[in-house]
């Protein structure tokens, strides 16, 4: 796919590091270049691949970073793991592309209770990382899924650091909410279902200076995707064009608010991805 439209495009959300790159990592960036995007954010989800994260993202002109301990990763991490956190955020504290905390938060769909993910222990790791972000200033890249209430209570303990909540599906209040502590919320893939009702709502009706473009690849695959074929970052130009087809605007006007969106949230993204003409 060649680009949509002269205009920074980001993925903010896209777990390159996967095993399902492996075989051609260099084509991934190469076809995701060629689609337009300018900006790539890769989030850690445990201790063993913050270092593969930050060398990924030093590897290439648009690439940025954030290092944290997923919640469905915390059953095969110890609390240590957190103390090795702060001395890689403080080891990094000076790099540019160190750019949040992230991918943190809470899962309690009933599959992460099934894998021996503790409601508690999760809780334990959210609250520990939220003071780290704090400790270091830095924005926070959430997993949201079935915890909205939980983690809004928790960020309303803390002084506001704001942040992206990656693949939002809560109610219209619930991101009203999180928007109103400093989030954007990641939209990708699952906007382009049309079951997908309430997250087109979301899509439509929330304003998009609030609203940020992601692909989750190689997981969440948007809708022309068949089965068994790849995600991958290359997609979000289509993904951007079916959000501005949702709210009958222009892509230009998509991928520049949602740009503008993602820079204002996490501020260091502006040292390294272009700013957009709004």
């Amino acid at each position: 796919m060649g680009p949509l439209i002269m205009a920074p495009l980001f993925d903010t959300h896209c777990h390159l590091d996967a095993g399902e790159f492996d075989s051609d990592r260099d084509g991934v960036i190469a076809r995701a270049q060629a689609a337009g995007l300018c900006g790539l954010l890769i989030p850690a989800v445990h201790r063993s691949n913050f270092a593969v994260v930050r060398d990924m993202a030093h590897a290439m002109p648009m690439g940025a970073y954030a290092v944290g301990i997923h919640p469905l990763f915390v059953a095969r991490s110890q609390r240590s793991d957190i103390t090795a956190l702060a001395e890689f955020l403080e080891q990094h504290r000076d790099d540019p592309r160190l750019v949040a905390v992230g991918e943190i938060g809470l899962d309690f769909f009933v599959e992460s209770i099934r894998e021996g993910v503790a409601r508690e222990e999760q809780i334990h790791f959210y609250r520990e990382q939220l003071a780290l972000a704090r400790a270091f200033d830095l924005p926070v890249l959430l997993h949201v899924r079935r915890s909205q209430d939980e983690l809004l209570k928790w960020l309303r303990r803390m002084p506001r650091m704001g942040g992206l909540a990656h693949a939002f599906n809560g109610s219209f209040q619930q991101a009203e909410q999180f928007i109103g502590v400093g989030f954007a919320l990641g939209m990708g893939g699952a906007l382009t279902f049309t079951r997908a009702q309430q997250i087109r709502r979301l899509a439509t009706q929330l304003p998009l200076r609030d609203l940020v473009l992601e692909t989750d690849a190689p997981d969440i695959g948007p809708s022309w995707l068949t089965k068994g074929q790849r995600n991958e970052p290359a997609e979000v130009a289509q993904i951007a064009a079916s959000l501005a087809q949702l709210r009958g605007v222009s892509v230009k006007t998509v991928i520049d608010q949602t740009a503008q969106a993602a820079l204002s949230r996490i501020p260091k993204l502006a040292t390294i991805w272009p700013s957009p003409s709004v």
